[in-house]
């Protein structure tokens, strides 16, 4: 299923549909401000999981991301230092990924790699839809084998014939981007860029 959402002014009940999907333990595809990706409610376990086995990723060894709405209530789910906190309030909302070391709120499986990424996109859509949850959001790239054409990621009428019989819903943001986040390594006492994406940090 597959469903067109703009930037403002969206049907809050087509709003609350999509929210009700996360809260049942559903995995949507959505815009960011990089790339389309694939995420679910993040506080459950077994949709996580789902999306592990799909992308045929294994979570003990691989860093799992959230988006946040923004940074108000980051240190429940991650260790923050007021250095980091200023770093990130700078760049953000942006297209960056910042490695934290992970809180106990945040469910087993991320407990396993002791690291969360945190996401807080430059894009309305799906921070009103983690608005509208009131928690964090695992997200993740899309699958893309090597053969295939890049429409596949980008386009959503295809991503939707590509990925809408695994998933529950795929929201239509319009075309999507190639380049990925910037992700910059937060656990250390000095940040360091392990990635250079989309986003320029401005330190």
């Amino acid at each position: 299923m597959i469903q067109k959402l703009y930037s403002k002014n969206n049907d809050p009940d087509v709003l609350q549909h999509i929210v009700d999907i996360l809260n049942d333990g559903g995995i949507i595809i959505y815009p960011t401000d990089t790339m389309y990706a694939m995420g679910c409610h993040a506080l459950k376990e077994r949709p996580i999981e789902r999306i592990c086995k799909l992308k045929n990723i294994d979570p003990r060894k691989n860093n799992l991301s959230i988006i946040c709405y923004d940074l108000s209530n980051i240190s429940e789910y991650a260790r923050v230092s007021n250095a980091t906190f200023k770093l990130m309030k700078r760049n953000l909302p942006g297209p960056f990924t910042f490695v934290l070391n992970a809180d106990s709120r945040l469910p087993k499986i991320f407990r396993n790699r002791k690291e969360v990424g945190i996401r807080v996109p430059d894009n309305n859509i799906i921070r009103e839809i983690c608005h509208l949850l009131d928690a964090p959001i695992l997200t993740t790239t899309l699958p893309l084998n090597p053969d295939e054409d890049v429409e596949y990621v980008t386009d959503p009428e295809l991503i939707d014939e590509k990925f809408g019989s695994e998933v529950d819903l795929v929201i239509d943001g319009g075309i999507g981007g190639v380049e990925p986040s910037t992700v910059i390594n937060c656990c250390e006492d000095v940040p360091e860029i392990i990635r250079q994406g989309k986003g320029v940090l401005e330190e």
